[in-house]
């Protein structure tokens, strides 16, 4: 991200596909009336615990590091997500990367213990990993299914006298691939996860945002063991800014409700050593506006889903017509939700490449090799559409196409003034 941000800060007039971003055009939304309003309704709703006179200094001060708006969380986790969670069981974080931070080391304590991910996989979760010294192994890509990687794994740690203790994985439009995983898919997961006592850290910050299709209902409710712990945050429905996020347990540890409590207390003390408690303030912002929509965010959310949706539509269509001439080389998927696609290149695509085609085609992208455990993902591309306007789509992704074809001894004379319109 270092990188990126000095490559940004080099290169101010490229239109950046690297970055996954909500879309401020919505901000405006959260205005200051908007943001004094919300902590006015929390303080009706909170009078009877506090005294309305008393909610001032309540947020001011320090508070319970679990969280003052659990209960509230609980029901938008239950109503939009569909998952059984409850406010005893719900640790308020400081956006979703404390909630990772926090749960690596508490579920993987000893040296031997080891944390599964997907290979490319969202690079907060292996740098929280790496912060807190636990090892990470990357599943096998050419094994079949994501239930096979996870039982060669753990047969493989196992020959090692390593153990593997947690999965990492955003089953719904994945960060950076745009993958979804099928219900079926799911289900094996957690069949093997149960059998080896391996808990699945489920991360969702993308699912609302689904734009075709039916929804799949998340591990978190689909697991029977107990043996997935949810994680959800308000960065992408409400604004990055608030900083707050969730923990969700389940109501045992593999049918321990003993051990579920001494992982929950566990996590709230190591939240203790670290920031004590997240910002009653904005916690108070996100359980006013929680109240003021019934506990669903389906509804606020709706005109940014129809942006990204539009947005993907473009993205899809400039890459149709840029890279026609390479029907055989080009090639990427078309997510059905969440803020990114991936794109497989014939060539390996890595900083240098970064630098070149932001510095002579106004495009900044992001090398799949950054999110990798190896060099498997050399030759892939991840676009970010959620951040940018239909234009911007349209000229980054041509200047991508002058890139590409100047890297293949091509010339592509159309690409120059040609934009695909709609």
């Amino acid at each position: 991200m270092k990188f990126l941000n000095e490559v940004s800060s080099t290169f101010p007039s490229a239109v950046s596909l690297a970055s996954g971003r909500p879309s401020e055009r919505f901000f405006d939304k959260l205005d200051p009336q908007v943001l004094l309003n919300a902590l006015v309704v929390y303080e009706r709703y909170s009078a009877g615990g506090h005294g309305g006179g008393q909610l001032l200094s309540h947020l001011l001060q320090y508070g319970r590091t679990a969280g003052i708006i659990g209960e509230l969380v609980a029901q938008q986790v239950r109503s939009d997500e569909g998952v059984p969670a409850r406010a005893d069981r719900i640790l308020i974080t400081s956006g979703c990367q404390e909630a990772l931070a926090l749960c690596l080391p508490a579920l993987c304590p000893e040296a031997a213990d080891v944390l599964l991910v997907c290979n490319p996989t969202y690079i907060g979760a292996t740098g929280a990993a790496k912060a807190a010294r636990v090892a990470v192994t990357a599943l096998c890509n050419s094994v079949p299914c994501v239930a096979e990687a996870v039982e060669l794994a753990v047969l493989q740690l196992r020959q090692s006298g390593r153990r593997a203790r947690a999965l990492y994985l955003i089953p719904d439009f994945d960060n950076p691939t745009g993958r979804v995983l099928d219900k079926a898919s799911r289900c094996d997961i957690l069949q093997v996860c149960a059998r080896n006592r391996i808990i699945v850290l489920e991360d969702n910050p993308y699912r609302l945002f689904r734009y075709e299709g039916d929804e799949i209902p998340p591990m978190a409710a689909l697991d029977e063991v107990g043996s997935v712990i949810y994680l959800s945050t308000f960065s992408k429905t409400l604004s990055p800014a608030l900083r707050v996020g969730a923990a969700t347990l389940p109501d045992t540890i593999f049918g321990d409700a003993r051990a579920c409590r001494a992982l929950w207390e566990n996590l709230v003390q190591r939240k203790s050593f670290v920031s004590l408690n997240t910002s009653h303030i904005t916690q108070a912002i996100v359980a006013g506006l929680l109240i003021e929509q019934a506990a669903s965010l389906r509804g606020w959310i709706r005109p940014a889903l129809d942006w990204y949706r539009a947005n993907r539509d473009v993205m899809l269509r400039q890459l149709d017509s840029v890279f026609s001439p390479f029907p055989e080389q080009i090639r990427w998927n078309r997510p059905s939700g969440g803020f990114f696609l991936s794109l497989d290149l014939p060539f390996r695509f890595g900083a240098d490449s970064v630098d070149e085609c932001a510095r002579c085609d106004n495009v900044i992208v992001m090398p799949m090799s950054f999110f990798a455990l190896d060099n498997s993902q050399d030759c892939r591309i991840r676009l970010a559409f959620s951040a940018v306007t239909p234009e911007q789509i349209r000229t980054s992704v041509t200047g991508l196409g002058r890139y590409v074809a100047r890297r293949l001894g091509r010339e592509l004379p159309s690409l120059v003034d040609g934009l695909a319109e709609g």
